[in-house]
């Protein structure tokens, strides 16, 4: 979703959550249904959907980057379908990450490729097939697309924020949820954890009833900030305050922080005034891979402001070593059951 999440979304109690939630019950009856009963075509490669039960970032991409590098050192060859929100595609496509641009495919496809194989577009079904026909792929990983996809998706890993959890409970636009949570966990397998919050209990209580395995995991800088310096930070991100927070968390001496929307296109103007803020204040400018990766190729103020911008690399790293490998597995043994029900 490419707008902010109201603030109320994630307060457990706000009056504004009520307010809204008749609304809310519609909108989650039309989502549950389809997702109850919409058909899910059967790709010939097993699925493994990295998903979440909210709107607003959870980790899902970083998450996918580590799982598609885990399936590698398995022995397999993955590929990653991707919707490519912020891109303007209108056909499948595969993303080359050295050439092509996130206006055009969009930011996450560019960062899951620099990991595997990846096709853009809204038809997973023909994004799986142009994997397995052009690049060999026996596994396939699905960032997003759990509530909506149709395919058939052999294991379902839900990613949830440990700090923000599902949210205030219920659904948009009273809340972030994308469907109801009963329907929703009926179709999960297995839940991630990411990070430490307080509504990490929560979260792992109502898995626990499910029945479905728990993961822990946490995003992880991939390299170490410049400290003596202090920064402006800007992100464009589902959940802005975690990049700030991480930064924080580093020790670096953040400033000064502008947030925007998620899959933000930053425009000429927001490039100058940032550019402007941080050299009045001597500050230097510090954003995030997914940031920085819609500015290249912008051209003019936005390429100055790209070229500007530190930028902090981060990745997904799981509490057990053996939980990515345990998920992959998990998944093709359910696509083998898939196969020979089939006949």
């Amino acid at each position: 979703m490419a707008s902010e999440a109201p603030p109320f979304w994630w307060i457990r109690g706000d009056v504004r959550g009520y307010a809204l939630a008749p609304f809310g019950w519609v909108y989650g009856a039309v989502a549950g249904y389809r997702q109850d009963h919409a058909p899910r075509r059967p790709v010939a490669a097993p699925v493994l959907c990295v998903g979440n039960f909210t709107v607003g970032g959870a980790g899902k991409t970083p998450v996918a980057i580590e799982l598609a590098r885990t399936a590698i050192s398995l022995g397999f060859k993955p590929g990653i379908l991707s919707r490519g929100y912020g891109g303007n595609l209108d056909r499948p496509r595969l993303v080359d990450p050295d050439h092509d641009l996130a206006r055009h495919v969009g930011d996450e496809p560019l960062l899951l490729a620099r990991a595997a194989p990846v096709a853009v577009t809204p038809n997973r079904h023909a994004g799986a097939r142009m994997l397995a026909d052009e690049k060999g792929c026996d596994l396939l990983i699905m960032d997003d697309g759990f509530q909506s996809a149709r395919i058939a998706i052999d294991h379902a890993l839900l990613v949830v924020d440990a700090g923000h959890g599902f949210g205030n409970g219920h659904v948009i636009p009273a809340g972030p949820l994308r469907a109801p949570l009963s329907i929703q966990l009926r179709h999960a397998d297995s839940l991630l954890v990411m990070g430490q919050g307080d509504a990490a209990d929560r979260v792992i209580r109502i898995a626990a009833r499910a029945a479905l395995p728990i993961h822990r995991a946490a995003i992880r800088p991939r390299q170490e900030l410049n400290r003596s310096q202090r920064y402006l930070a800007y992100a464009g991100i589902g959940v802005p305050e975690k990049f700030f927070d991480t930064l924080n968390r580093l020790g670096a001496d953040v400033a000064a922080t502008r947030s925007f929307p998620d899959h933000h296109a930053f425009s000429e103007d927001e490039a100058v005034d940032l550019m402007a803020d941080a050299a009045r204040d001597g500050l230097t400018l510090i954003t995030t891979e997914k940031d920085a990766i819609r500015l290249r190729g912008g051209g003019g103020e936005l390429q100055r402001l790209f070229e500007k911008s530190a930028v902090l690399p981060i990745e997904a790293k799981f509490d057990n070593p053996t939980a990515a490998s345990r998920i992959i597995e998990a998944t093709v043994e359910s696509y083998k059951r898939r196969r020979l029900a089939k006949g």
